[in-house]
């Protein structure tokens, strides 16, 4: 089983993604538990244990790095970290090594060195001579004070004597190392005592004074090595090819190699994975960083821990090597309960086999850092997510996140006081004394896109019947900006930030639509800065893609005049749909394009008509917490028909029946026979298998609600459903039972005077 693979983990809520944990059999049920009800954090009378005048305990987000295979090993590592892109970064950068057979690491044994410093000696060669003559009764003191160590195999297992200058007095010191097998244990404590065990035999030894006597943080005895091998064909995306990728990448670590001011930075990159790791385990991180750092300088010029260069195959290989002293027991692991779910759920068996885990993040860490910065840029991969984490800093509530975080990157200052400055502004319109905002473009200059749902005949206006399709108070708007070079596709809500060109290796849909777009209307070449904000949701079932479209396209028509009239960019947004779902009926871009009530066929034209709507209809839309994918239901029905076509055919007949009665429903505002249509819709699309028992549950919920009607909406398999109501305090009654049932609800009315 694929343990530390989660598809769309990312996308799940917290309580969804601690099941899925759990579901992965990555935690106990206990573990599952305590991380439900949040007993697993650190109390504050625990703290008070751990350290001195304590007065509370602070807080870090624990996420999980998905996908990583070392030594064809399954891993699913907690990352505990308070950076933006580091737990993504880190899980592209695994899933990417998987498809290549993971990475392959290897470690020393545990060994951490304690040095005992003796001065004021009176002849130095003849002490250095006798400690290494009376080197293993010196060893066999040190391993009496822990015989269990040494019965787990672990203890002192060599001494080694250096001889330093003391520059104070003119003189020379002797250090003493222990070399400590720790096993299993972090060993900080247990060599200290070492250490102080044997200082006065050393003294009697050399005839000096033992002054220092402590354990040395450069572990380079403990050294943990990663590698991992990426053909050319898994590194392209984002408009850059694979070998552009592995060249930039080459480049990038060559200036590391050479350069100790960028090898600070490389290495710091390779460190913000190693220390999520030791933070999340309990281990001490600051120690680690002082013994990679110092393992950096050991040839007198500080250089870069890893490597990457291009083998005989043509292939990206990496390798990284540096000290990793770590630890999986211990009384201060064992102490903060968060530690121990983390160390149960990375499952190593062995403080080597943790210290390998972490070599192989470091690399991964190491791959995602330098491909942002080989392609494009580094602070370009980071700005949407840096603005998420400003907007959050300036206290924005989450009713305003979304509009804050629109306006704070059309402004162009991504700066704390700009989004407080921002939500003021939204709060109180009417405030005096603002610092004058940046210009930004006009509504006549932003393209617009409209949501929708489909009341009746999902499914069955792909072939050729008539559906209902009614707008929703959700729109996806689109900005156009001049830029020096390349396009630039932004959609800060989904985290998007992709560099388009003619490459269409490895490209998402609505990448590809927005550049095959771009190509018919010959502005391929154009440098642009292309900003999208979707109110519309992604996967719902109500035509985000196509409002994404429209949107890119409305923007692109009015910011270089080309000219298009509403058809025509009805006509370039359908183009767009074929590429995101393959064979679609043309409802949801020509509802994006015009925005109003309509009935629709499919057809050439099709048949479009504004709907007649008297009175205002309350419809509340539920969304699920799984994404529902057309494409792949509209492929499964189509699958079906060509296996079954009289029964598919009689039953989309079935539903076009349905949806004429609806309309005259409609316009007859006889919303008890349209509830009653839509209920039976939902029979019909069951039957088709495109529903799922979470929307079944949704629609159970709103009918229990006193809902005159429930079904799915859009193309199923997830998504969203919708109810019918009978006014607006029953839809807010409805509006709450399906929030309390795990569903994100909301109200609205069309026709009429529709709110």
């Amino acid at each position: 089983m694929d343990r530390s693979r989660i598809p769309d983990f990312y996308k799940m809520s917290i309580d969804e993604r601690v099941r899925a944990v759990r579901e992965k059999g990555l935690v106990s049920e206990e573990d599952f538990i305590a991380l439900s009800s949040g007993d697993h954090t650190l109390q504050l009378s625990a703290a008070d244990k751990m350290i001195e005048n304590v007065i509370g305990v602070m807080g870090m987000p624990i996420g999980l790095g998905l996908n990583f295979l070392i030594n064809e090993r399954d891993y699913v590592i907690p990352l505990v970290v308070e950076e933006p892109s580091i737990v993504a970064a880190l899980s592209a950068a695994a899933k990417t090594a998987r498809g290549a057979d993971g990475y392959k690491t290897e470690s020393d044994d545990p060994i951490l060195i304690g040095q005992i410093q003796v001065v004021e000696i009176p002849n130095i060669d003849a002490a250095s001579e006798e400690v290494m003559s009376r080197k293993q009764d010196i060893m066999d003191l040190a391993n009496s004070f822990h015989p269990r160590m040494v019965a787990r195999g672990g203890g002192t297992v060599d001494l080694e004597v250096f001889r330093y200058p003391l520059s104070s007095s003119n003189s020379e010191m002797l250090v003493v190392h222990l070399l400590v097998d720790t096993r299993d244990a972090m060993g900080a404590n247990l060599v200290n005592g070492m250490c102080e065990g044997v200082a006065s035999l050393i003294e009697s030894i050399t005839d000096g004074k033992v002054f220092l006597r402590i354990l040395s943080n450069l572990a380079d005895r403990s050294i943990a090595r990663a590698e991992v091998t990426l053909p050319v064909n898994v590194l392209g995306g984002k408009g850059y090819t694979g070998e552009q990728v592995r060249d930039g990448i080459i480049i990038a670590s060559d200036f590391a190699q050479v350069d100790p001011y960028r090898a600070a930075t490389h290495n710091k990159g390779i460190m913000n994975g190693v220390d999520a790791v030791a933070l999340a385990t309990g281990n001490d991180w600051r120690a680690i960083e002082a013994g990679a750092h110092a393992y950096a300088a050991r040839d007198g010029r500080y250089t870069a821990l890893s490597r990457w260069w291009k083998d005989e195959h043509g292939n990206l290989r990496g390798s990284l090597a540096m000290p990793l002293k770590v630890g999986i027991v211990g009384g201060p692991l064992e102490s903060n309960p968060s530690v121990a779910v983390n160390l149960r759920m990375i499952g190593a068996k062995s403080a080597t086999e943790l210290a390998e885990v972490m070599a192989a993040v470091g690399l991964a860490q190491n791959y995602a850092a330098l491909k942002a910065l080989a392609t494009e840029g580094i602070q370009s991969g980071h700005m949407t997510l840096h603005a998420r984490s400003v907007v959050k800093a300036a206290g924005t509530p989450p009713e305003l996140f979304d509009t804050v975080l629109e306006k704070l990157l059309r402004s162009g200052e991504i700066k704390v006081w700009k989004a407080r400055e921002i939500l003021a502004d939204i709060s109180a319109p009417t405030a005096s004394n603002k610092t004058p905002a940046r210009e930004t473009k006009p509504d006549t200059e932003v393209g617009v896109g409209y949501g929708k749902v489909i009341l009746l005949g999902e499914h069955a206006v792909v072939y050729g019947r008539h559906a209902i399709a009614c707008p929703l108070p959700l729109n996806t708007r689109a900005v156009i900006e001049d830029c020096d070079n390349g396009v630039h596709l932004l959609i800060p809500k989904w985290g998007v930030e992709y560099q388009l060109n003619a490459v269409k290796v490895n490209r998402r849909s609505f990448e590809l639509a927005a550049s095959e777009i771009l190509e018919e209307l010959g502005l391929g070449d154009k440098g642009m800065r292309i900003e999208v904000f979707p109110d519309v949701p992604r996967g719902m079932g109500m035509g985000g893609s196509a409002a994404l479209a429209v949107a890119v396209i409305r923007a692109i028509n009015q910011h270089f005049n080309v000219g298009l009239n509403e058809q025509q960019i009805n006509d370039f947004a359908f183009e767009s749909e074929k590429t995101a779902h393959g064979q679609p009926s043309g409802i949801d871009n020509t509802m994006a394009t015009f925005g109003q009530p309509l009935v629709f066929r499919k057809g050439t034209p099709p048949l479009v008509e504004l709907l007649n709507i008297p009175k205002p209809l309350w419809i509340v839309v539920g969304m699920t917490r799984s994404e529902g994918l057309t494409a792949k239901t509209v492929q499964s029905v189509r699958a079906a028909h060509e296996r079954q076509p009289q029964i598919y055919d009689k039953i989309f007949d079935d539903i076009d029946n349905l949806t004429l009665r609806g309309v005259a429903a409609i316009q007859d505002n006889d919303i008890a026979t349209l509830g009653e249509l839509m209920n039976i819709n939902q029979g019909l699309l069951n039957a088709l298998l495109v529903s799922t028992p979470e929307l079944e549950r949704g629609i159970q919920l709103a009918r229990d609600a006193g809902a005159l009607g429930a079904k799915l909406t859009g193309g199923g398999g997830g998504g969203a459903m919708l109810a019918l109501c009978e006014g607006e305090a029953h839809a807010e009654e409805i509006t709450k039972a399906l929030n309390s049932g795990g569903l994100t609800a909301m109200a609205f009315s069309f026709g009429g005077q529709a709110k």
